[in-house]
């Protein structure tokens, strides 16, 4: 079998679950409202999401990495993606949609982060870099972005779970034919997870990334709002994603080429730095078209933060504890940092606005470039103390 062909499904895969992740990310907030939740609520549900990204993250990583597969557990999201989401989007009272978001949601969110971690290990396989095929995410998202977004301008934000469901089905048959990894090592035991929850370099980067991340992901949640606060409709909030989402699948494809220039972390303060750039040039803009213009630096900054801080992690951590590893990082990039993002920002939106919002977002960011660049001056930053730790 060819790379080209050995890669087809897993490829597929990433398309499918980021073109489906784009219609949550980019549209839930607008549905939310469409169903009389205000700002606050919108952001305790959002803040669901993360929780049960918080705990199902790292439970998957660890079942995956027991059980020396990836696909098989992404078999077991997937269909409780499918029968959660039936469930979740036919709820119409905070109550009933915080207790069945939280289960759907604690079989949907490991989806990505397995994706990933099977992409990095498909990638080291076939000696191919790992953001030359995680752009195929990026591809997918702008794609549903562009589309979804027209289709739910035209008939109303009420009817997202039918492509959402689309795309889901879409993931589960592609499964099928998918090559699983193989891990040449003995199942981890309970025991094992300790070499990284006591990995001082690891918890000291994750502790510094997550200003930066709180960011994004508020960002994430509130940006199609702030849009619409400024007059702007669901077709806008889809263009803003789609022009984003290139940029940063630009910045994937490339990846191979850049990261050989310099070292990782110096890859991630500059990123840092451009977030802290990107958010406050947001908060000055009153009207939406400079939002989707400004959204070319959505590839600077997730893009090179992104790809670059998955790369330094997999450094970090044991080749056998790979999974459990990716899902903790996972956990506190979108899972930590989203139920602060959330919750913060959803009662900052509604108290004071989307420019005060980002103002705040700005001025976390440069906090997390100060704890960035201090890691990296300690000896746990320095480049060949990461090698050495593999």
């Amino acid at each position: 079998m060819s790379r080209k062909e050995s890669l087809l499904p897993l490829k597929t895969l990433i398309v499918s679950f980021h073109a489906s992740n784009t219609i949550l990310i980019s549209f839930l907030p607008l549905y939310l409202h469409y169903r009389g939740l205000n700002g606050t609520e919108i952001g305790w549900v959002l803040a669901i999401e993360s929780l049960a990204s918080l705990i199902a993250q790292p439970i998957w990583g660890y079942l995956s990495d027991k059980y020396k597969t990836v696909r098989k557990i992404l078999f077991i999201c997937v269909l409780g993606l499918l029968v959660g989401s039936s469930i979740f989007f036919h709820m119409d009272t905070l109550s009933t949609i915080l207790i069945t978001g939280a289960a759907f949601y604690f079989f949907a969110t490991p989806i990505g982060a397995l994706s990933d971690s099977l992409a990095q290990r498909r990638a080291d396989e076939l000696k191919v870099s790992f953001g030359s095929i995680r752009m195929w995410g990026s591809i997918g998202f702008a794609i549903s972005a562009l589309i979804v977004g027209r289709i739910l301008d035209q008939f109303g934000v009420q009817y997202m779970y039918w492509p959402y469901l689309f795309f889901g089905l879409v993931i589960f048959f592609v499964l099928i034919p998918m090559k699983d990894v193989k891990v040449d090592s003995k199942p981890v035991k309970p025991r094992d997870v300790r070499k990284i929850i006591t990995n001082k370099p690891f918890l000291l980067f994750l502790f510094s990334i997550a200003f930066i991340t709180i960011t994004h992901r508020m960002n994430d949640y509130y940006m199609a709002l702030y849009i619409a606060e400024l007059g702007g409709s669901e077709s806008l909030v889809g263009v803003a994603w789609s022009t984003g989402v290139v940029a940063e699948a630009a910045v994937f494809a490339l990846a191979g080429f850049w990261f050989k220039k310099y070292r990782t972390l110096i890859f991630i303060i500059t990123a840092a730095i451009l977030y802290t750039i990107r958010w406050f040039l947001y908060a000055a803009v009153d009207d939406p078209i400079h939002v989707i213009a400004l959204q070319f630096m959505h590839g600077l900054t997730f893009g090179v933060f992104y790809t670059a801080a998955f790369e330094y992690v997999t450094r970090l951590i044991p080749s056998t504890l790979q999974s459990t590893g990716h899902l903790i990082f996972f956990s506190v990039y979108f899972g930590l940092s989203g139920i602060i993002g959330s919750l913060s920002g959803g009662s900052i939106i509604e108290a004071f606005g989307g420019s005060t919002m980002y103002l705040f977002m700005g001025t976390l960011s440069a906090c997390g470039t100060v704890f960035l660049i201090l890691y990296h001056l300690l000896p746990y930053g320095k480049e060949n103390t990461v090698q050495g730790t593999k």
